[in-house]
């Protein structure tokens, strides 16, 4: 039998008609041209499966082996950039919005579970596969693109932090926005001196706030039939409502998170048999579930407290003045009723926690972006400076000259600019999870690719929909000279048309690249069956059966 590193010199490689799951015991490489083939050091010490001296974990131990990846994720669903849409949500439209909520993190739970299953069943995160399938200008047009989203979900935590510095000490907006750049690096710092216990300090004060929101909905008891009623009834009534409502999706579907899952997988050890993958996706999955029905709940509790608050009879006028321009410097009066004069203070505790934790998934996940696109590693204190700089710009110039309400409808842009930004993430998800050149037989049932094409076809059509509705009305009903129409409608036409052909473009391109490579099997098929049970010792001679395992990821900061 060829040893790996023939296998991984191979430049042609054919896939095979059918997939045969039950006899295939395959390794997954890049093996393009250009492109640098994986090595797999002392691939014998990475091997998980039953022989006599090492017996099968039981099965909850194997569940934990694989905790980590989905709740590092799922902090990205707790960030200030949610909490404002859920509170300008619930303020302007009660609860009619809950089914965003709920068909945004149902599409996230499949496609961060696409990403997980993309990276275990490849040995590759999204970026690299990328750089390897798309032509050289559309490669680097993928990496300016998930570079913006990095920028642009980092704009919520800069400003999300700095509205805690202004509760906290009473500086200006700004001034925290200059801080904002120090804190992280500072929190980037702590975490040689134990990460385990600065991550579990930054959830213990997350689900302080999470605590908060659920006693203050038991206070105010908002109407079960209301809350029901906006979870399953579609409906986009009132002013601005589709506008809000495609602004969480922004929030909750963010396509950097896609990058990140799909390599933070790759630092857990699985073995390369179909029991094995088929266990590792199966962890995953449950993982990335339990955690987003703990975002889902936080999600709904926020809303849902501020569309009672804000629609109550007795409201005063200045929480009802508030209530009208709610943003996260202002919310804190909305959980009086069960901490009174404290509220403040946990509020922006907590919103501070929220900001620095979802900044560390940004960092990772920029730095997994540039690596994959352009095989280019910083350090994380450089990387994070670099992007931390770039969201600081705006966010000062807005918060100087709109104050905290300007920097308030900053957080509503950038998550639209999240929800415009989601095609160039997922299409290439979705192909390439869907594609036996790429998964070969761990590609997707017919059933998850209709499913999760429909709901992005669907999440696509109402971006491009309401693209192109507000920039005619907003060019209708504007003030401004008909020259300076008709220069901007020059600009802007063009961008919309190159937007929706980029789309299609990368819809219906056809991929040609092969990753997933097939060994060849020249072992005793009954060996064979017992390797793909995971219920024999491995030999020298079959050290293939191992599956990539990613020393440059190792490092990452999880539990084992």
């Amino acid at each position: 039998m060829r040893n790996l590193q023939q296998q991984q010199q191979e430049s042609e490689v054919a896939v095979p008609e059918s997939w045969d799951v039950g006899r295939n015991n395959c390794i997954t490489a890049i093996n393009v041209q250009g492109t640098t083939p994986l090595s797999f050091p002392n691939l014998h010490h990475h091997h998980d499966i039953d022989h006599p001296n090492n017996p099968e974990k039981p099965g909850w131990k194997k569940f934990l082996s694989f905790v980590g990846p989905g709740f590092l994720v799922s902090l990205a669903y707790l960030d200030p950039g949610n909490l404002e849409t859920d509170l300008q949500a619930g303020a302007n439209h009660r609860y009619e919005l809950l089914w965003v909520v709920l068909i945004g993190l149902v599409f996230a739970l499949i496609i961060q579970s696409l990403a997980a299953n993309l990276g275990v069943s490849t040995g590759k995160h999204l970026s690299e596969l990328c750089k390897a399938e798309y032509p050289k200008l559309i490669k680097y047009c993928l990496w300016l693109l998930a570079e913006i989203a990095v920028i642009a979900a980092d704009i919520p935590e800069v400003i999300g932090t700095a509205f805690a510095l202004n509760i906290l000490f009473n500086i200006p907006v700004w001034v925290g926005v200059l801080c904002t750049g120090l804190s992280t690096l500072l929190l980037l710092g702590l975490q040689r001196y134990g990460v385990r216990k600065l991550e579990m300090l930054i959830a213990v004060l997350v689900f302080v706030m999470a605590g908060c929101f659920f006693g203050e909905m038991n206070y105010v008891k908002p109407p079960a039939s209301g809350v029901i009623k906006g979870m399953f009834v579609p409906k986009l009534a009132g002013q601005d409502a589709t506008a809000d409502a495609i602004a969480l999706l922004g929030a909750l579907v963010m396509p950097h998170n896609l990058f990140l899952h799909s390599a933070l997988v790759l630092s857990r050890k699985v073995p390369n048999s179909v029991r094995g993958v088929n266990d590792a996706c199966r962890y995953f999955l449950i993982e990335s579930g339990f955690a987003l029905l703990v975002a889902l709940l936080i999600n709904i509790a926020v809303v849902s407290v501020s569309g009672a608050v804000c629609s109550a009879d007795n409201l005063s006028s200045d929480d009802h003045h508030r209530c009208n321009d709610l943003n996260l410097n202002s919310a804190s009066f909305l959980l009086q009723n069960v901490l009174g004069k404290s509220s403040s203070t946990l509020y922006a505790i907590a919103l501070l926690a929220s900001g620095q934790s979802s900044t560390i998934t940004g960092t990772y996940a920029g730095q997994f972006i540039m690596q994959g696109f352009l095989n280019l590693k910083m350090k994380k204190w450089v990387r994070n400076l670099m992007t931390r700089c770039i969201a600081i710009t705006p966010s000062l110039i807005v918060s100087i000259i709109g104050g905290s309400q300007g920097a308030g409808r900053l957080i509503i842009i950038a998550s639209m600019i999240l929800s415009f930004e989601l095609p160039f993430a997922l299409i290439p998800l979705l192909k390439f999870s869907s594609s036996s050149t790429k998964m070969g037989p761990y590609k997707n049932s017919i059933i998850i690719i209709v499913i999760s094409w429909i709901l992005g076809i669907g999440i696509i059509g109402i971006n491009v929909y309401y693209l192109t509705t507000a920039f005619v009305d907003w060019l209708i009903h504007n003030d401004l000279p008909k020259v300076g129409n008709v220069f901007i409608g020059i600009v802007v036409f063009p961008l919309m048309a190159i937007y929706v052909l980029a789309v299609i473009y990368l819809t219906f391109r056809k991929d040609t690249v092969v990753t997933y490579i097939e060994p060849e099997k020249n072992v005793d098929p009954a060996a064979q069956s017992r390797m793909e049970s995971g219920l024999a010792k491995p030999d020298v001679s079959f050290q293939v059966d191992v599956a990539p395992y990613r020393q440059d990821l190792a490092d990452i900061p999880f539990p084992e």
